[in-house]
């Protein structure tokens, strides 16, 4: 796929995730009833859960690249697995921003050390920890492959945290969208809930292009410095 399209691409993604993220604020501002237990707060709940949703598919994608990278050695799949890693980076904050805000009204705290926020905080400083290993080593291809390790390793806690509140005793709610028997929300809420689901993942997926097509102009760019430093002027490399 070529640059061009990739932005294009990434153009269209996200404009449609733009309208859609207007959309579902509509919807959580003035149409979505209000929760009876816990009233308006829980209305934090529409950008909570899809940001997690969406940390999880990232860092998902960071661990399948990684490990294709580690089998074949494309560059091409190192930059998709940076690129998502980054985007789930920025959804996991919005999950440990919103969570504390949520929980102060909720809990009566800003923070607990329960289960599924120590994980999900866990995740996130693993992440960060992914991009320090990219540049822990001289060698660039070495700090690539150790940071691979670290983006498979680190998938690993998405299950431990969705999981944590039926293993660990927690103060989070059981889940209420999947659950084997189907959703428990009433049928606005679950419209409001998957139109704020699919308006973020237009938006990751905007920013993935963007930031994959970056990161392939980046390495064009560290190829022609390097050629021009060992062979006559004139000569080009082209974009990989």
């Amino acid at each position: 796929m070529s640059l061009r399209t990739v932005r294009w691409a990434g153009v269209a993604l996200g404009a449609l995730g733009v309208g859609l993220t207007l959309l579902f604020h509509w919807q959580v501002f003035f149409w979505v009833p209000t929760e009876a237990s816990m009233g308006i707060v829980q209305r934090i709940f529409y950008i909570h859960l899809p940001g997690a949703w969406i940390a999880f598919l990232a860092f998902g994608i960071v661990a399948i690249c990684s490990a294709v990278y580690l089998w074949l050695g494309d560059d091409k799949v190192d930059h998709a697995a940076r690129a998502a890693a980054e985007g789930g980076l920025i959804f996991t904050t919005i999950v440990l921003t919103s969570g504390p805000l949520w929980g102060k009204i909720a809990w009566g705290t800003w923070w607990t050390w329960e289960p599924r926020l120590t994980l999900t905080l866990l995740l996130w400083f693993i992440y960060v920890g992914y991009f320090m290993v990219r540049n822990s080593t001289d060698n660039a291809e070495r700090g690539k492959r150790f940071a691979a390790v670290v983006g498979i390793v680190g998938a690993l806690n998405i299950p431990l945290i969705h999981m944590s509140v039926q293993w660990f005793r927690s103060l989070h709610p059981q889940p209420v969208v999947a659950r084997p028997d189907g959703p428990n929300l009433h049928p606005d809420m679950l419209t409001t809930l998957l139109t704020a689901l699919l308006a973020w993942t237009l938006v990751f997926f905007s920013l993935f292009l963007f930031r994959y097509a970056a990161a392939r102009l980046e390495s064009a760019e560290e190829l022609r410095a390097l050629t021009r430093a060992s062979k006559a002027p004139g000569d080009e490399v082209p974009v990989p």
